[in-house]
């Protein structure tokens, strides 16, 4: 997995709604599961940077 959501995640829901994978789950903070097919297109649509290379 490349990605990981840190602490600055807004639990808008951009990121699930746009993973082509379906593998970032939700939460008080979202997480992305290991069927991350690291795509990067989380990180282009997280409108906070939360989303970072891990």
């Amino acid at each position: 997995m490349a990605y990981v959501i840190t602490e600055d995640c807004i639990a808008c829901g951009s990121c699930a709604s746009e993973c082509p994978a379906e593998c970032i789950k939700e939460g008080d903070i979202y997480v992305i599961t290991e069927d991350c097919i690291e795509c990067g297109t989380c990180v282009d649509i997280c409108p906070s940077g939360a989303i970072i290379e891990k």
